[in-house]
């Protein structure tokens, strides 16, 4: 019963390291280099400190809840504040990231 008990806590073990490993590659950045291609010059993007829900929507893979969530929270001080503040997911970042701009000043 003792080596049974072994042999099935050894298995754990090995399965634990294994999916840990596992988990380590699933995070990884896969760009789509497609989206970076067709992303328009940093003049054309949306500016997320002062573009309405309706002009935010138009960005490629971004939702009406979301474009709500990033007017919600405003200011940013940088495009990467949408993620250090958990405005949007690192999923939804990834889609938006080449078509957004966030201006501190009026334009």
């Amino acid at each position: 019963m003792r080596a049974m008990t072994r042999v099935a806590t050894l298995a754990v073990a090995i399965l634990s390291v294994c999916l840990v490993g596992a988990a380590q590659y699933e995070d990884r950045e896969t760009s789509d280099t497609k989206a970076s291609a067709t992303a328009p010059p940093p003049e054309a993007r949306i500016d997320i400190n002062h573009a309405s829900v309706d002009e935010l929507v138009k960005v490629p893979g971004l939702t009406r809840s979301w474009a709500g969530r990033i007017v919600r929270f405003r200011p940013y001080r940088t495009k990467q504040d949408l993620l250090e503040r958990g405005v949007v997911t690192s999923e939804v970042y990834v889609r938006i990231v080449d078509y957004i701009i966030a201006h501190q000043k009026a334009q």
